[in-house]
């Protein structure tokens, strides 16, 4: 005795990939405005008020400058100026990937992610890079 799956309509496919489209269409858009309008000239973008109030840098500092690298395929200048949002971006668009491939399949799509644990210890990594990056043996993590 075999089971067989129902097959979905190409329509039914579609509908179900449109949110991850949506996502990736903003996503897309955000980051053509940023590798167009260089966040390395003053007066495009607002100074960050953390930076601009202690003179700290935040977990942050650097991310328009590094997507803007990422935008010219310039990874290690990315790298250099805020390595964790090249890693979070790397991250999303793999999240991304299994959302919209599911989507399409019509698979459920795990949050396994939200966990407890999976938060604390993201907000621990950002804690100890902010950290970090404020101190003399750090200075290599500053923007």
């Amino acid at each position: 005795m075999t089971s067989t799956v129902p097959l979905r309509r190409p329509a039914d496919r579609l509908r179900s990939v449109l949110a991850p489209l949506g996502v990736a269409a903003v996503a897309a858009a955000a980051a053509t405005y940023v590798a167009a309008v260089d966040p390395n000239q003053p007066g495009h973008y607002p100074t960050c008020p953390f930076l601009f109030l202690t003179g700290l840098y935040c977990p942050g500092c650097g991310s328009l400058r590094a997507i803007h690298a990422l935008g010219h395929a310039d990874v290690p200048a990315a790298l250099s100026l805020n390595p964790l949002t090249v890693a979070a971006v790397v991250f999303l668009v793999y999240r991304w990937a299994v959302w919209a491939l599911r989507s399409w399949q019509g698979r459920p799509v795990r949050t396994s992610l939200a966990h407890p644990a999976y938060l604390w210890g993201l907000a621990a990594i950002v804690i100890v890079f902010w950290v970090m990056r404020n101190t003399p043996f750090g200075h290599f993590l500053a923007p």
